[in-house]
């Protein structure tokens, strides 16, 4: 694939639609600095799926977009399009389906990107594949930016082995090692994690198995404890109906005498009533006569309140008119006052003025007088100023003539001891001349050498495969041993918990019988169906008999009797102590129910059928249908289920123990295979420092012949150089001497400067008195002026205040009037007062009269009222008592009734039954007899404190236990998923290890090749060559570049010159890009630090490359030679500030009409 076309829009300065081509050949882009010629190559790279705006030189991805200037507006999108050749059909194969590919990226502001190829939507990865399986790309080493020759050169060496990594195209595989490194860390440390959660919950398995037991124990006395307290409850139940029927009598009596007294209560209350009925009226009436009393007297107080105010405003009002006669006083002083500054200020106005007239005519005779003066002073120092510059002249020509001649006599004596110097030297590199032979034996050493470091990377890579297959079955092995501890651990729990069940009873101090019973599998149910509850009974030892159910030895005499003829005794498949064997001997197996329902008529006394799916058929006609469980059926099937775990484990054990110890011999010769791979690695360095020192010696024996042949170069070119520079230097002495007698005598030139600098200096005296002078006259000039300016507002300001005081004087004129009138109407208002106050007095006499009749009756009334009142307060108090007797029994009966409720609920909280359902529950019979409540408190006491000493119990640890062991299951199984993930992960490492160094040396030693060639062609001679430093392995080693320059010694690239830096750089850069070509290469400025020459070479070295590999070239140049090496040339120009335009010339079309014309 090639690239044709690049089309801008939008994007950075490129605000208008802008497209370069890209043809075969090279492309120049130039143009002055900040005019956007970058923008183009971050363009390529952002067509080509680049990511980091960083690299963008922007904070954020938007950036790349347009942002405005001061005379256009931001754009809001930008878009990049890059036209792709793909004559062959090579790309991938989604994209096969034309023979050119235009892709496309588009920016929208706050919107992200997308991609489009040939106007289809595609993903951001599927464009990077795109140009990655060209070689090319967005980061790759065919796009030389700004600043990356400077960084190579100024790089260590481990980050210069970036340049052979990319051309060797690992960089990928670095890639998914470190995710890889990633997944394996993140395995690893989840299996730790998981192990110590593992560890963790088996130790909780082991807590839940003993809490297990705990809660067996607990379950039996709870039990026990709910049977107490069903009695407990029961009796108490009685004990509160019998109260509650005495409390409800109580509560009718007490309800009657309530009765009595309310109707006693009722008479004296109505009385009272009437009573009060009249008391309003007598009231109202006192009230209003009261108002009438009260409403004159405040009246005559209102009167005698304004007389008194009447005679403050007067006197308020006398001072406020006196005050306004001294304001008309003060006002008509400030208007005459203002009238006499107002005459002052217009006299002096007018003096001002003529004075003004009469100073015209002396200011502009001083200033013609100060111009004449500057004239002549101005003359003056011209001509003293030319004078002075001939001395000067003079004096520099002759110094500067002596000091040739003397350098030029210091430069014959210096170049003939340098001449003599060289001759010397000359000499002795014909004595020490070189010999090619040693060159020819370091070269066959070096071969020797590198045969062994090819050996010895050969038996490192054996090594390494040998090690990642035994890591492998190590994994495996691994994985073996957990499981089979695995199972060992779940066994072992399901043992403990299966013996934790069996060991649960009632009485713990006797083992049922059925823990001495061995059954054979299957037929559990056959048994528990025909002994039933009899097999937890235990075996009576001794005299002394703890429980009501137990087995003695009874050695009948009588033998019971055979069973019917077809059936199978039970006592072939069980094994029972000798106490049970009569009893078994009378129990048969039938085949099925059907044989058993037939042969049942012919058992005898004493005889049953049972059937292995736990059918029962007994001689006197009793039948059990199959599929009922016991708790003995279940306790048998236990203890066979803890034999069979008890051989699984042996078998396990041993299977444990071969297990690991095949896992110890793996890790042992894994740890074998560690210890060669180390002695092999350290065999591999000291070959390969073999190797380089090797190298260092024949690159410095190749570099001392090339060394003696530029010396004997330089030093006869030198000698002809400095015999040249000898006769230069006569020729110059002579030219001095002859110019040193032309020189004209300067002495008269001196003495008329001197006379001339008198004058000037009387002159200058005379222009300071002129200008003094005439400076006087100006500020006098300007302080009249000033002083007018202030007249003129001083005069305005006092005919604004003269203005303002007639305005005050016609206000306080009307403000006197006003308050004159006021002082007459207060003069007038006592004598109204006093006939007002005489009418009041007469009214309040009559009304006070009528207060007092209305005022006796109402204290007759009152006092009526109050014997009532007393009367039937004695009424409420018996009634009140007789209330709260009835309050206190109907309080009785509550408490009982709350008792019994709360009884009923504790009864159906705790036995879920209803209270008369307690004895029936409990398993108790109506007719027997209760035992008092203390027996049963004392009972009930002791078995909690039974329950008590038993401590905290988890009643779901069976639950818990369950669930515990499915969670370890299923994460034993995580855990061996882990373990086989973080083999496969070791392997792939290795594997991309083993890859990357295989790819990185074959690269290294093509780089390194190509480098040799580049330097040499570039530099026209020398010798250099790159050496892997500071690590043994390839992958962490650094690149070294030793370089011997025409001329000079071998040494590293950092001794070099600046330009020999730059041109050693670029020989690395391109020999990388040899190795691993792209269809385009882009250079951003890589020219500048170039001289003429090198630039020369340089140029000539891309017209090869382009030839020899087809890339096409677009680089971006300042420099004149570089330009005119170009088949074509885009100049970038911002005429118009922040935009950038494109003007192309095609120089490989113009030389061709050149030569048509």
């Amino acid at each position: 694939m090639q690239f044709s076309r690049l089309r801008l829009s939008g994007f950075k300065s490129f605000v208008d639609s802008t497209e370069i081509d890209i043809s075969s050949g090279l492309t120049g882009v130039v143009g002055p600095n900040g005019c956007g010629k970058s923008n183009l190559v971050e363009a390529l790279r952002w067509v080509m799926g680049e990511t980091s705006a960083k690299r963008m030189r922007g904070g954020e991805m938007d950036d790349v977009i347009f942002n405005g200037t001061s005379a256009r507006s931001s754009r809001n999108l930008a878009e990049v399009s890059l036209f792709v050749e793909n004559p062959e059909l090579k790309a991938p194969s989604g994209f096969n389906d034309s023979k050119e590919l235009l892709v496309t990226r588009r920016i929208e502001r706050t919107k992200g990107s997308n991609y489009k190829v040939n106007g289809k939507d595609i993903r951001s990865r599927d464009v990077q594949l795109l140009f990655a399986d060209a070689g090319t790309g967005a980061r790759s080493a065919g796009i030389v930016s700004q600043g990356r020759i400077g960084a190579l050169i100024n790089a260590k060496p481990s980050e210069r082995r970036i340049v052979i990594e990319e051309a060797a195209n690992i960089r990928g595989l670095y890639t998914r090692r470190h995710e890889a490194e990633l997944r394996l860390k993140g395995a690893e440390t989840n299996l730790e994690r998981l192990e110590d959660i593992l560890m963790s919950l088996q130790s909780q398995l082991k807590g839940l198995k003993q809490q297990a037991k705990q809660a067996i124990r607990y379950r039996t006395v709870s039990d026990q404890i709910r049977q107490a307290e069903s009695i407990l409850l029961f009796s108490r139940w009685q004990s509160n109906l019998i109260e509650k029927e005495a409390s409800e009598k109580i509560e009718l009596q007490a309800s009657a005498a309530v009765n009595e007294a309310t109707e006693l209560a009722a008479r004296a209350s109505t009385k009272r009533a009437n009573i009060s009925e009249k008391l309003p009226a007598l009231r109202t009436q006192d009230a209003e006569a009261a108002s009438v009393v009260q409403t004159i007297t405040i009246a005559l107080n209102e009167l005698d309140g304004e007389r008194s105010r009447i005679d403050q405003a007067r006197t308020e009002a006398a001072t406020r008119l006196a005050q306004i006669n001294d304001d008309i006083v003060r006002e008509d002083a400030l208007e005459k006052e203002s009238e006499l500054a107002v005459s002052n200020l217009m006299a002096e106005h007018a003096s001002i003025e003529k004075s003004s007239a009469e100073e015209e005519g002396a200011q502009q005779q001083a200033a013609s007088r100060l111009a004449e003066i500057n004239q002549d002073a101005d003359l003056l120092e011209k001509k003293v100023a030319q004078i002075t510059e001939s001395v000067a002249l003079n004096e520099a020509s002759r110094a500067s003539l002596g000091r040739q001649i003397e350098l030029a006599e210091a430069k014959k004596e210096r170049l003939f001891v340098q001449i003599s110097d060289v001759k010397s030297q000359r000499e002795q590199l014909d004595e020490n001349a070189g010999s090619a032979g040693h060159v020819e034996r370091l070269e066959s050493a070096l071969e020797k050498i590198s045969q062994a470091v090819n050996e010895s990377t050969s038996k490192l890579s054996v090594i390494e495969n040998d090690k990642a297959h035994c890591g492998e079955l190590v994994g495996e092995a691994y994985r073996v041993v957990q499981d089979i501890s695995s199972k060992l651990a779940r066994l072992e729990a399901e043992k403990e918990s299966l013996s934790a069940m069996l060991s649960a009873n009632i009485d713990m101090d006797h083992t049922p019988i059925v823990d001495l019973i061995d059954v054979n599998e299957g037929y559990e149910k056959a048994l528990s169906t025909a002994l039933g509850d009899d097999l937890t009974a235990p075996i009576k030892t001794g005299d002394l008999v703890t429980g009501k159910r137990f087995w003695t030895n009874n050695k009948s005499k009588h033998k019971g009797s055979k069973l019917p003829e077809g059936v199978e005794a039970l006592a072939n498949q069980v094994k029972v102590p000798e106490m049970l064997k009569d009893r078994i001997d009378q129990i048969g197996i039938a085949y099925d129910a059907e044989t058993a329902i037939r042969l049942q008529k012919e058992l005898v006394q004493g005889q049953c059928l049972t059937t292995v799916d736990g059918g029962l058929w007994r001689w006197d006609g009793y039948v059990t249908e199959p599929g009922i469980a016991s708790s003995a059926q279940i306790r048998i099937q236990q203890q066979n289920r803890v034999k069979e775990i008890e051989r699984n484990t042996e078998i396990l054990t041993s299977e444990q123990k071969n297990s690991s110890d095949e896992l110890k011999k793996l890790r042992e010769r894994l740890d074998e295979l560690d210890t060669q791979e180390k002695n092999e690695r350290t065999n591999y360095k000291n070959a390969y420092e073999e190797l380089d020192a090797a190298r260092q010696r024949l690159s410095l024996a190749v570099q001392e012949q090339s060394d003696w042949n530029n010396s004997v170069n330089r030093l006869d070119e030198i000698i002809k150089q400095l015999t040249i520079e000898g006769q230069e230097a006569d020729k110059q002495k002579s030219t001095a001497g002859k110019e040193l007698e032309s020189l004209s005598d300067i002495e008269n030139l001196r003495a008329e400067n001197a006379a001339n600098r008198e004058k000037l200096s009387l002159q200058r005296s005379k222009l300071v008195d002129a200008r003094a002078a005439y400076d006087e006259i100006v500020r006098v000039s300007r302080d009249r002026a000033r002083r007018l300016e202030a007249i003129s507002i001083e005069h305005k300001t006092w005919l604004e205040r003269s203005e303002q005081a007639k305005i005050r004087i016609e206000k306080l004129e009307s403000r006197r009037g006003f308050e004159q009138s006021e002082i007459d109407r207060l003069e007038k208002r006592p004598q109204e007062i006093v006939a007002q106050r005489n009418d009041l007095m007469d009214r309040g006499q009559v009304a006070e009269a009528a207060r007092r009749e209305v005022a006796d009756l109402l204290a007759t009334s009152e006092v009526e009222l109050n014997d009532a009142d007393k009367i039937s307060r004695q009424a409420d108090r018996d009634l009140a008592e007789r209330r709260e007797e009835r309050i206190r029994t109907e309080a009785a009966l509550e408490k009982v009734n709350q008792s019994l409720e709360i009884i009923k609920n504790r009864i159906e909280e705790r036995l879920e039954c209803l209270p008369e359902q307690i004895l029936e529950k409990a398993g108790i019979e109506s007719s027997e007899e209760l035992p008092d409540l203390t027996t049963t408190e004392a009972r009930l006491e002791r078995l909690t404190r039974e329950r008590e000493r038993i401590g905290p119990v988890n009643l779901r640890a069976e639950i818990e236990m369950e669930e515990l062991d499915k969670q370890l299951t299923t994460m034993e199984k995580e855990r061996d998923d882990l373990t086989g993930a973080i083999s496969r992960l070791r392997r792939a490492i290795s594997s991309l290890n083993k890859e990357g160094r295989d790819r990185l040396l074959q690269a290294f030693d093509t780089v390194n090749n190509h480098f040799k060639e580049l330097f040499v062609r570039l530099f026209g001679g020398g010798t250099a060559h790159l050496t892997l430093v500071e690590a043994d392995d390839p992958l962490d080693a650094g690149v070294e570049i030793m370089t011997s320059p025409p001329g000079k010694k071998l040494q590293s690239m950092s001794l070099l010159s600046g330009g020999e830096q730059a041109l050693t750089a670029l020989a690395l850069v391109f020999a990388a890009f040899l190795t691993n070509p792209a269809p385009i290469c882009v250079l951003d400025e890589v020219d500048a630090p170039l001289d003429d020459t090198n630039v020369d070479r340089f140029c000539s070295l891309l017209t090869d490359i382009c030839q020899t590999t087809q890339t096409r070239f677009l680089i971006i140049t300042h420099h004149r030679l570089t330009m005119a090496r170009m088949d074509r040339l885009y100049g970038v120009t911002m005429a118009e500030q922040g935009i950038s335009q494109l003007v192309s010339v095609n120089l490989e079309g113009a030389e061709e009409l050149r030569d048509v014309v």
